[in-house]
């Protein structure tokens, strides 16, 4: 029986990302999902609950729990999930923090500042994207990436997390799964300090954690070139932390 790998993307993202790493999952024996955010139910764009509950309803209608592989929101989503007892591990890069105070406000103030109206979606810019999010990109390489993989993300999302609304972990839950956190080195959009200061939380806990920085890695490290090295060390990750193939 194949072990189950669900990917979670995260804010301005689509699944799409996340095909590169499937393949390399798919390749070591894993059965890989990566559904997408649930959609806006009218003028209302969903909210960190309604998304976690979508991914909490799609693990428990596997036949067994799964490694959890989330990005940036996608990556607190883990932390979430873990904390709620489902999925055999779960592995954050770049995750955005719960409700860590200044951590979750240090990665989002900046989307704050313009009111645009709670159900209303919030557009990032090339020059955001290539200064921030793919800054190791070349300037073809992030207009590529820009065109085939951004989109508008609701803003709500950005609000709940930087003031903690639906997003609480229990940091010293020790029954909890096995949790990795990877950084980008040079990330700016979730810096790796606010990464390893996650980590620092998270080991009130007694359960497995693990803590990686990959120097030189943007908080693109998951479609960058090299992306590879990403993939492969957290496939050996679960491997160790999980159970063998």
């Amino acid at each position: 029986m194949p072990r189950h790998a669900l990917f979670i993307h995260g804010n301005w993202l689509t699944p799409t990302i996340w095909e590169p790493f499937q393949r390399r999952f798919r390749a070591c024996g894993y059965s890989c999902a990566a559904p997408p955010w649930p959609p806006a139910q009218g003028s209302r764009q969903p909210g960190i609950a309604a998304i976690l509950a979508h991914y909490e309803a799609h693990i428990r209608s596997l036949d067994q729990p799964p490694l959890l592989i989330g990005h940036d929101l996608g990556g607190l989503l883990v932390q979430m999930l873990l904390d709620r007892g489902l999925g055999q591990a779960g592995i954050a890069l770049d995750p955005l923090p719960p409700r860590a105070g200044l951590l979750g406000l240090y990665s989002t103030w900046r989307w704050l500042l313009p009111w645009i109206g709670w159900r209303d979606l919030l557009h990032m810019t090339p020059h955001y994207f290539a200064r921030n999010m793919a800054q190791t990109l070349t300037p073809t390489q992030q207009n590529i990436a820009y065109a085939r993989h951004i989109v508008p993300a609701p803003w709500r999302v950005f609000v709940e997390t930087a003031l903690g609304i639906a997003n609480a972990v229990d940091f010293a839950n020790g029954e909890r799964a096995p949790l990795l956190l990877l950084a980008g080195g040079n990330a700016r959009a979730v810096r790796a300090s606010v990464v390893a200061a996650l980590y620092r939380r998270h080991r009130r806990s007694s359960a497995i954690t693990r803590f990686k920085q990959f120097p030189g890695y943007s908080h693109w490290l998951i479609a960058e070139p090299g992306w590879e090295r990403i993939a492969d060390y957290s496939i050996e990750w679960a491997q160790n932390h999980v159970g063998r193939f």
